[in-house]
């Protein structure tokens, strides 16, 4: 676990960082579905209803959320400041007649606030707008605005503490034993949702609090897809099926890509594989902290191009990893960082096609460290047949 310290200490990071960009606030604003800056900051993952966690120049964190999880926030917060906002209430926009709530304005005047000059929002594509009004409002009588500010919490997030690590690897652990749960359980004739159904059952008796995201199966036509949800397709003989399964534990994502192939694989799916499994491989073997992060990216792209899949491509081959599965940054031919020790990627190389209508993904997680990557999820690279 994550101890109260590191929590403590994330809180007073991020003060410097705003004593150094001038800003009086922060609010660090997250949902049921991206939760990561609400619980880097407080652990707390919202239901139904919103969060943020505000941060002052000086002095404690608030967590504020919406009228209806008090008991559950108490319960699982490490702040012990709890605000209860209409502005954080679920969707549907219940009015809670007679129910004394807090404001912004009042938060700020509990937080012994006289004078606000820069306020900034991390999370800021995610807020709804009933939260902005409700800031916009409060920031009015200081003539100012909530401006993006998720690169202060992004650049805190990227580099990983031993104990962020620890549950990484746990994590890493799940998502591998509820992998080979599933191909050993897996069979034609199963649908996607039902192959997604094994590996939710699976991890969570292994230990996970939920996955990393809402995972998904694609089996034959409908592999090209990127991003997806389970359907109700059944596996047929033949397929080419592409597995993707992720386990959270103590807020901490994982995830492992790999096809499978129902029957013996023909030439063009073999070379596909084959193809992806050494992008991966070269890639995952290029990644060293002082590395510039651009030079990894632009590697990939020449690979693809040189093994033929020009027209498979559709991004870079690593995006962040941590309290989410898809975080900043990304690796990318206009990446203008370095690479540094214990920051976490998932090593994902999707290829799709869609005019063949079938792709795949290979997809590990991994550390950088000072003189190479360790992957941590570290699932078999090879050719998956299941009769």
């Amino acid at each position: 676990m994550i101890p109260n310290s590191e929590f403590k200490e994330r809180v007073v990071n991020l003060q410097k960082l705003m004593a150094k960009k001038g800003y009086d606030y922060i609010l660090a604003y997250g949902n049921e579905a991206e939760p990561q800056y609400v619980r880097y900051l407080s652990d707390y993952w919202p239901s139904f209803e919103t969060a943020g966690v505000l941060v002052a120049k000086d002095g404690e964190a608030y967590l504020l959320i919406g009228p209806e999880s008090f008991t559950y926030a108490a319960d699982r917060s490490r702040l012990k400041n709890i605000r209860l906002l209409k502005a954080f209430r679920e969707s549907s926009e219940p009015e809670y007649p007679g129910k004394k709530l807090d404001t912004f304005e009042s938060v700020f005047a509990e937080m012994g606030t006289d004078k606000i000059t820069r306020f900034g929002v991390a999370g800021y594509p995610l807020m709804t707008i009933g939260v902005y009004s409700a800031l916009c409002e409060s920031l009015k009588p200081y003539g100012i605005v909530p401006e993006k500010a998720d690169e202060l919490l992004n650049n805190l997030r990227m580099k990983k503490s031993d104990n962020e690590i620890a549950c990484m690897r746990k994590a890493a652990e799940i998502t591998h034993k509820t992998m080979d749960y599933v191909l050993e359980n897996i069979k034609v004739g199963m649908t996607e949702s039902q192959v997604v159904g094994l590996a939710l059952g699976k991890m969570h008796e292994l230990g996970a609090e939920r996955e990393s995201y809402p995972m998904w199966v694609l089996t034959g036509d409908g592999s090209d897809q990127a991003i997806s949800r389970p359907r109700h397709k059944k596996i047929e003989k033949g397929d080419l099926t592409f597995i993707q399964i992720g386990a959270r534990y103590e807020g901490y994502a994982s995830s492992i890509g790999r096809p499978v192939v129902f029957g013996k694989a023909t030439d063009e799916q073999k070379a596909l594989i084959e193809a992806g499994y050494k992008i991966q491989e070269t890639v995952i073997g290029a990644l060293k902290a002082g590395k510039p992060a651009k030079e990894v990216a632009e590697l990939h792209k020449r690979l693809v191009d040189e093994l033929g899949y020009s027209d498979y491509y559709l991004y870079g081959p690593f995006h962040g990893n941590g309290l989410m599965e898809g975080e900043a940054p990304w690796i990318e031919t206009s990446s203008d960082y370095l690479l540094e020790e214990n920051m976490t990627f998932c090593a994902d190389i999707f290829l799709g096609n869609h005019d063949k209508k079938h792709g795949l993904r290979i997809e590990d997680v991994v550390r950088v460290t000072k003189d190479g990557a360790e992957n941590l999820t570290n699932y078999p690279r090879k050719l998956f047949e299941i009769n």
